[in-house]
């Protein structure tokens, strides 16, 4: 009983972290990138880097990446002896984190470095140039906040399959 426990505040942990980090990404790309990449490159002076800003994306994103980590491996261990349809649904998810994790600093941080390049003036770039690499980015980026959505799915539906009798519980209160 007491490892369902811990295997239940390690799922509410990872279902939380999943559920603000895809509002926050969701907030990021249809806000943060809507304004920078509005008009490339001149609204590349709109990105949220540099000593204008006081907390960048990554300030924000990396310690709840690191959370999600953490509660996302433990449940997957507190979870190792349980049914097989709990264990698939915490593989979905870490799964997911991984190729976040993969693919943030193989092509996220490379075209955030060209970007923040172009809109300091260390770089020029036509408006075709500039647009295109907005265009990837806002593209990765849909495929990225897919993934958080995937393993805020499977974290809840980890949940649910941890907390038996909850959701029959609610239906009968009706």
């Amino acid at each position: 009983m007491l490892r369902i426990r811990v295997l239940q505040a390690f799922l509410w942990a990872s279902t939380l972290a999943w559920g603000i980090g895809l509002g926050a990404k969701l907030f990021d790309l249809l806000v943060v990138a809507g304004a920078w990449g509005a008009a490339p490159p001149s609204s590349f002076a709109l990105l949220p880097y540099g000593p204008k800003y006081p907390v960048t994306p990554g300030a924000f994103f990396q310690p709840l990446s690191a959370l999600m980590a953490v509660a996302i491996l433990s449940a997957l261990i507190a979870a190792w002896r349980q049914p097989a349809a709990l264990r698939r649904w915490l593989l979905l998810g870490t799964f997911a984190f991984v190729l976040i994790w993969a693919i943030t600093p193989t092509i996220f941080w490379p075209m955030i470095n060209a970007q923040y390049a172009i809109a300091t003036g260390k770089t020029t770039a036509t408006v075709a140039e500039a647009v295109d690499l907005t265009s990837r980015w806002v593209a990765w980026d849909t495929f990225r906040v897919a993934l958080i959505a995937i393993g805020f799915v499977a974290s809840v539906r980890a949940l649910t399959i941890a907390t038996p009798g909850v959701a029959c519980a609610s239906a009968e209160s009706r």
